[in-house]
């Protein structure tokens, strides 16, 4: 046997097990559906690296992991819609074909380069009517898994997606799908993200042509607001017990003041990588 010989399994392995621990250090990723369309959540200390783009009139792009092999994949994902949509029909381009082609990529660099790359993304398509959408989940080795109703990606995808289960239901409302996504991103007794760094948008069936927009400043934080969890009235504390001596007349410095809340500021996040 060779010197440094490796089998192909242990090979195949090894660069799994690569990836896997790439994706993982990423924050993340939430697509899922509600009335309107399809609803992308991010955390995102960047202003200018996306996780969340635009392929074509219908198809949204979402992703994790190394921002420079997911940013090639979103360019590549656009070339080739361009090119068909304006070879063909803009009907002919859908996000099944454009899971293939990423599938077709992610397999062949997993399979033939010493690197596989540290990305996961999902191509999301959205219908005429709720029935017509779609979500393609892609790993780094070229799976495709065709996802109902929301998909998880990076970070911790399995307690985000045990999280999305629990509390996602079909048709909900915009700002009901934004507090489920928020919800599912958020540790139990954790802070959630700064809305500064969310990256939010959407694909809305009801826009004309172009369907994705991204949600931003005033219009995600009336969304926010709307979607945030309802505060419960202060309950009445019970009557306290007459004291056994005479206690002096409360001064009106002693008046009974509003309940405490919850403080106030930027929240720390930790900052992990895309």
């Amino acid at each position: 046997m060779p010197f440094g010989y490796a089998s192909p399994e242990q090979i195949m392995r090894d660069k799994a097990d690569y990836a896997r621990k790439g994706i993982a250090r990423g924050r993340s990723v939430v697509v899922l559906q509600y009335v309107d369309g399809i609803l992308f959540v991010a955390p995102n200390p960047s202003r200018a690296l996306h996780k969340i783009s635009e392929i074509y009139d219908r198809i949204g792009f979402a992703a994790v992991g190394r921002y420079n092999e997911f940013e090639e994949l979103r360019l590549g994902g656009i070339r080739y819609a361009d090119i068909n949509g304006y070879s063909y029909d803009r009907s002919d381009v859908t996000g099944r074909g454009l899971a293939n082609l990423y599938a077709s990529n992610l397999g062949r660099i997993f399979t033939e380069s010493i690197k596989s790359l540290e990305v996961e993304v999902v191509v999301a398509e959205v219908g005429d009517a709720p029935d017509g959408d779609a979500i393609y989940r892609l790993t780094f080795d070229g799976s495709v898994f065709d996802e109902h109703g929301f998909a998880a990606m990076g970070g911790q995808a399995d307690a985000v997606l045990g999280r999305l289960k629990e509390h996602y239901r079909e048709s909900m409302s915009l700002s009901d799908a934004l507090e489920v996504a928020l919800t599912a991103l958020t540790e139990p007794g954790g802070d959630r993200p700064p809305v500064e760094q969310l990256e939010v948008a959407v694909l809305d069936r009801n826009r004309e042509h172009r369907k994705f927009k991204r949600l931003a400043g005033a219009q995600l934080d009336r969304l926010l607001a709307a979607s945030g969890p309802a505060t419960p009235p202060a309950a009445e504390s019970p009557a306290e017990s007459p004291p056994e001596s005479p206690a002096e007349p409360p001064s009106a410095d002693s008046a009974e003041k509003p309940p405490p809340t919850g403080p106030e500021g930027p929240f720390d996040d930790g900052s992990p990588p895309l």
